[in-house]
């Protein structure tokens, strides 16, 4: 066996049992979240020490654009790509016996590449590390299943459903709604359990079509490459039964939109105890502070949890979509939730962040900000205890606006690194003037022949 055939997972080697590897994939996410890469033989990986990719990756837009740059970043210099074993897992959709490993980016000289939105989170982490904090998290997912959509000027619609009805909205819990397109769950499962992944929880959200899966809590890295993994798994089971995956924001007109909310918690590293919580039971200054943090710089990370002029569709009144920054004990209104918990448990959940941002970013943003509240010791708001979606909106509506605060947020940059940050910036403002040259059947529709 390669030397490093022992060093990934078990369920890796589980699944190549007895197996001959055919593949391997060498995979890293770009700023929109999507896996790029090289695949290569299985038997000439591990011959060769580096792997190379160039740095231009983190320049391109969803649209397959470039950032412009006159500094000399767009150059495209080569980066090392390393592979971290710890993430290799199964392709079990492949026609052959294939392996994906996420990479991380180094320059020359062995340094991280600031640009690459795995590293951002890493970094974010060594921060909370050298306080002696260890941030755990707990990501749910939002998506639909949707007909197959050919033609980007029709309407995306539910997919038909084993009945031959199409499935329908408002059935949010309903088990029936989830069996309408089992064989395609079944399938998820099947992968993931493949991939070594696990799911805490599967069920039927408000939307006609739309699931949420809940991850087991844990290390912020490790959940975040494990959304990552998902995301392209899931697109690979609706294929194969003549549907699509998407984790649009709002995919379809006049139905909920969906989100990645986002737990957390902090624990003492010596100790192993949540710093939410006293020895009592009783939240405690920390935890305070932290939501604090979350609700004075929050808005100037919109344009991380919120990426795309898709995004702001979410967030709209009367659809379930928390259009605020305040907290409050079990109340699905408030933009940052406490659920019910024990005091070891004791967690804030951020419902801000769709389900359409890059994993490692949004997830970096909002530690960053709950990082931030713990170091300036920032108070939050009084708790909420009413209905807060009738609150005025604290967030930016749309991209341009998010990324005007972005832009300005001068100590959210140095948390996050201020290379990254000016790039991303770049990249999301050539996406944003692209959108805004498109033309929209809603202005063909009023103002032809109106104004």
């Amino acid at each position: 066996m390669s030397t490093w055939r022992k060093n990934i997972p078990q369920a890796a080697q589980d699944f190549l049992f007895d197996r001959r590897l055919d593949e391997i994939e060498c995979i890293i996410a770009d700023m929109a979240g999507v896996a790029r890469g090289k695949a290569m033989p299985a038997f000439k990986f591990g011959e060769d020490t580096k792997y190379y990719l160039p740095n231009s990756i983190f320049l391109q837009t969803i649209t397959g654009g470039w950032a412009d740059f006159k500094d000399g970043a767009d150059l495209e210099p080569d980066m090392i790509m390393r592979p971290d074993f710890a993430t290799a897992t199964a392709a079990p959709w492949t026609a052959d016996w294939t392996l994906q490993i996420i990479h991380d980016a180094e320059d020359s000289d062995g340094r991280p590449i600031p640009t690459a939105p795995r590293n951002v989170l890493k970094h974010v982490l060594d921060l909370y590390r050298a306080e002696g904090w260890q941030p755990v998290v707990a990501p749910e997912m939002e998506f639909f299943f949707v007909a197959r959509n050919l033609d980007p000027n029709m309407p995306i619609i539910p997919p038909m459903g084993r009945t031959g009805r199409r499935a329908a909205a408002r059935q949010a819990y309903s088990m029936s709604a989830v069996d309408e397109y089992g064989k395609v769950i079944d399938d998820i499962y099947d992968f993931a359990e493949a991939m070594g992944l696990e799911i805490d929880g599967m069920m039927q959200e408000g939307g006609a079509g739309q699931v949420e899966i809940n991850l087991v809590h844990g290390d912020p890295l490790k959940l975040a490459d494990q959304v990552f993994y998902f995301k392209r798994m899931i697109r690979e089971a609706a294929l194969r039964h003549d549907m699509f995956a998407t984790f649009m924001a709002k995919p379809i007109e006049g139905e909920p939109g969906s989100a990645m909310h986002i737990h957390h918690s902090v624990i003492d590293m010596a100790t192993g105890a949540n710093i939410f919580s006293t020895q009592e039971g009783k939240s405690t200054d920390s935890f305070m502070h932290f939501i604090g943090g979350l609700q004075r710089h929050l808005p100037s990370a919109v344009a991380l949890i919120a990426p795309y002029v898709n995004s702001y569709r979410r967030y709209v009144p009367d659809f379930a979509a928390p259009i605020n920054l305040e907290w409050g004990n079990d109340n699905r209104t408030t933009g940052l939730r406490v659920p019910i918990s024990s005091p070891a448990s004791r967690r804030v959940e951020n419902r801000l962040a769709g389900m359409d941002c890059n994993p490692y970013l949004g997830i970096a943003a909002s530690l960053a900000c709950g990082y931030l509240g713990l170091k300036e010791r920032i108070g939050p708001r009084e708790e909420c205890r009413t209905n807060a979606y009738m609150d005025d909106n604290d967030l930016p509506m749309t991209l341009g606006a998010a990324l005007e605060l972005f832009e300005e947020a001068s100590a959210l940059h140095e948390i996050l690194d201020p290379e990254f940050c000016r790039i991303y910036a770049a990249v999301k403002r050539n996406e944003y003037n692209e959108f805004l040259q498109v033309i929209s059947p809603w202005e063909r529709e009023h103002l032809l022949l109106n104004v």
